[in-house]
């Protein structure tokens, strides 16, 4: 079982209900790919995007219960962390999938980032550890081909050209262009950016 896995059915197994019913979980990062992938790397964090469910007091909760710092942060190394929904670079409608081994959680139904949204979304950041994760997703698991990066590479885009966030795209298209040279054996895509990014 992967640490994910065990943390969530931990945090699942404390929780205490106040009538809200099952409450929905997105993950997104790393973890995400080792719920739907036979992958595993070290992690702190369980990264959970911030949605309209996750009301103040539920994050208050959860992180009084699986924060960092806390008992169950400290049996399993890992700690939730919220993320803003416009931090990421994602579509605006990312592809979220049920995680099939927590499908019996009684609390929670938890959802996991889809594989190529996850790759898009490290190109951002592109440090190591999501090096590391892309190589893992297209190389070894096999899980993102070149059509679908480029489709949901797209998406993004289109919805961080909309803003400020557009400053950070000809940075993101440069990883791209590394990730399809390195993993895909493919001559680099020309994308087109607006006048100010």
């Amino acid at each position: 079982m992967a640490a994910i896995e065990a943390f969530l059915r931990d945090i699942d197994g404390r929780w205490k209900p106040e009538g809200e019913g099952k409450i929905t979980l997105q993950v997104l990062g790393s973890c995400a790919l080792m719920l739907q992938a036979d992958y595993e790397r070290g992690t702190k964090d369980g990264d959970v995007l911030e949605t309209g469910q996750l009301t103040a007091p539920i994050k208050r909760r959860l992180s009084d219960l699986a924060g960092a710092g806390t008992d169950l942060h400290k049996r399993h190394r890992l700690y939730i962390d919220f993320v803003p929904a416009g931090l990421p670079f994602l579509p605006q409608r990312p592809d979220f999938h049920p995680a099939k081994s927590l499908a019996d959680l009684r609390r929670f139904r938890v959802e996991v980032l889809d594989a190529a949204d996850v790759v898009v979304s490290k190109l951002k950041r592109f440090k190591p550890d999501d090096i590391k994760d892309i190589r893992a997703m297209v190389v070894e698991c096999g899980l993102v081909d070149h059509a679908r990066l480029l489709e949901r590479f797209h998406r993004a885009a289109d919805w961080f050209s909309m803003d400020a966030r557009s400053e950070s795209l000809p940075r993101i298209v440069k990883n791209l262009n590394t990730v399809e040279r390195e993993y895909f054996d493919a001559p680099p895509t020309r994308i087109e950016l607006p006048e100010w990014g």
